[in-house]
């Protein structure tokens, strides 16, 4: 029973009173009891709550049937000290003896509740804090979104002074929220990338190159994110399927690839036409590749690796390298493409680093590169791109589009994360740091990440005199197939008017389509796409060869 004053008409309204006015006296309270019959003093109160306490273990102890048998005597409630007292004595007459009443409060106050509060208060306590903690960093994630999106703006406007306060306050913000995971981690790498676009901005290709990071550093990188996420392991496959087909019935075929890496691709490849009815071509593979700093010839090692294979599945097999900073600086006849050969040419997230700024008039290197392409008369192109918008001419749309995009690409990867595979997750994760990088803070020749959703390439490649070779219905069964065996469930493979996507919960984030040259397009002069005084199996540096 509470203190309530008199005129309360309810329990809710008589401690909204107790609250807000003032405190009864001792012996206030005395009187009130007094007055309802309880010869009880305020003092005695807590001893008799501890005397209650006693009462309900005792009963939860008395044997079965006790109560029920043994014989009614009624008590006066109204002298509760005594009454809880007699109880007690029948129940348990060798309990401890109940303690001495304690003194009465200091103040003439009420004891604070919480000194009782039960483990059942506790938890109910420890799940408060944690929602509230939860909605504080949902909270905070909100802002931080706000706040990049702001900072943005202000970017786009030139005004590097707002920009450069609200990074500061983004920084406070991120410590509110989980920087290891979801948007706090995705947060980070923009917010980075915003001070370098802020501080030391970038506009050349060797400041390009240094946010890339070198060559083998790249390689590294990329051999990482190949092993921990479906998207490169799709790439390949599809890839592989398409120039399969195309190679069907051909003795001799040649595989141009504008990204050789560690030739990842090709092991496959060379496997499935090992199996092929009536015997294996004989398969000549160029790989363009990042010349090696330290003097290594990396890509001749990867092509030695690969000869070995096709040796031993009994493949005829030969390897050219081109070493080439960017694939504008390569010439058809660098390839060395023998007249009667079906040739395959494969670009795998290679194609965007080609474009140029939207609705700029000078001539990107894309439209000089997709000319040779045509003219060498491929009997298959391999297309493999990401499925974004991150071409826009205005800096906040490219923003926001990389924002969620990358949040989506993060999100899929965490979503397989295990603790074996944290560290190579890591390792993966700064592959599409770099990206983020070199799309945010990065402008002109130096900003490389260029990419264009599905629908743009299909313009760009159609009037290039290319047209377009349906996948079909059994490349879209196998990708599926391998996707379910790979990942589980969250990715989703689409047709897209014969391309395929691949994505996350709907979200299409990469995108693979297969091309041919035109009929109706002339084919290079032989005098552009074969020097025979150059040996097919010979290395070429075509950086230097453009120096030249």
């Amino acid at each position: 029973m509470g203190p309530y004053p008199l005129g309360s008409s309810t329990a809710a309204s008589g401690w909204a009173a107790a609250d807000s006015g003032p405190q009864c006296s001792a012996s206030e309270i005395d009187g009130l009891l007094a007055g309802a019959g309880y010869r009880v003093r305020s003092s005695d109160l807590l001893h008799v709550a501890h005397s209650l306490e006693r009462l309900e273990s005792a009963m939860g102890g008395a044997p079965a049937g006790y109560l029920a048998s043994a014989e009614a005597v009624h008590y006066n409630p109204s002298d509760l000290a005594a009454w809880v007292h007699s109880i007690l004595s029948e129940l348990s007459p060798s309990l401890p003896p109940l303690r001495p009443p304690l003194a009465a409060p200091v103040a003439e106050t009420w004891p604070d509740p919480t000194c009782f509060s039960s483990p059942y208060q506790q938890n109910q306590m420890a799940v408060v804090v944690a929602t509230r903690q939860r909605e504080e960093e949902e909270g905070s994630a909100i802002r931080l979104v706000h706040l990049l999106v702001s900072c943005a703006d202000a970017v786009q406007r030139g005004d590097s002074g707002l920009a450069g306060n609200i990074i500061a306050e983004m920084r406070v913000v991120l410590t509110r929220v989980n920087a290891g995971f979801g948007i706090g981690k995705v947060a980070g790498y923009f917010v980075d990338a915003l001070c370098r676009r802020i501080y030391s901005p970038c506009s050349s290709s060797s400041c390009s190159a240094s946010v890339a990071g070198s060559a083998a550093d790249q390689e590294i990188l990329y051999h990482h994110f190949y092993e921990i996420s479906p998207y490169l392991k799709f790439a390949h496959f599809m890839a592989n399927q398409a120039i399969l087909e195309a190679f069907d019935g051909y003795d001799r075929v040649h595989v141009i690839d504008f990204n050789l890496m560690h030739g990842l691709q090709w092991p496959a490849l060379i496997q499935a036409l090992a199996l092929r009815a009536g015997g294996p071509p004989f398969l000549r593979l160029t790989g363009i590749g990042q010349p090696s700093p330290d003097g290594r010839d990396a890509l001749r090692e990867v092509g030695l690796r690969l000869a070995e294979l096709a040796l031993s599945v009994r493949v005829r097999f030969a390897f050219r390298g081109v070493a080439a900073s960017r694939i504008d600086d390569v010439r058809p006849w660098m390839l060395q493409v023998v007249p009667g050969e079906a040739v395959a040419v494969n670009s795998v997230l290679q194609l965007h680093r080609l474009l140029g700024d939207p609705g700029d008039d000078a001539a990107a290197p894309i439209d000089s590169v997709l000319g040779w392409v045509v003219g060498i008369r491929p009997k298959i192109v391999t297309v493999v791109e990401q499925e974004a918008d991150h071409n826009r001419p205005a800096f906040l749309d490219r923003f926001a589009e990389a924002l969620f995009y990358y949040s989506t690409m993060f999100d899929s990867l965490e979503a397989r994360r295990g603790a074996a595979q944290q560290q190579q997750q890591a390792v993966a994760e700064v592959y599409l740091q770099r990206e983020i990088c070199n799309i945010v803070s990065c402008e002109g020749t130096a900003r490389v990440e260029r990419h264009e959703p599905l629908v743009r390439w299909r313009a760009r490649l159609g009037g290039a005199g290319l047209r377009a070779v349906h996948l079909g219905s059994n490349a879209f069964k196998q990708a599926s197939m391998l996707l379910t065996l790979f990942s589980g469930e969250g990715y989703c493979v689409e047709e897209v008017d014969g391309c395929l996507t691949l994505g996350w919960h709907s979200r299409p984030l990469i995108s693979a389509s297969a091309w041919r040259a035109d009929d109706d397009v002339a084919p290079l002069p032989d005098s552009q796409l074969f020097d025979p005084s150059i040996d097919a199996t010979i290395n070429v540096d075509a950086s230097q060869q453009r120096q030249q």
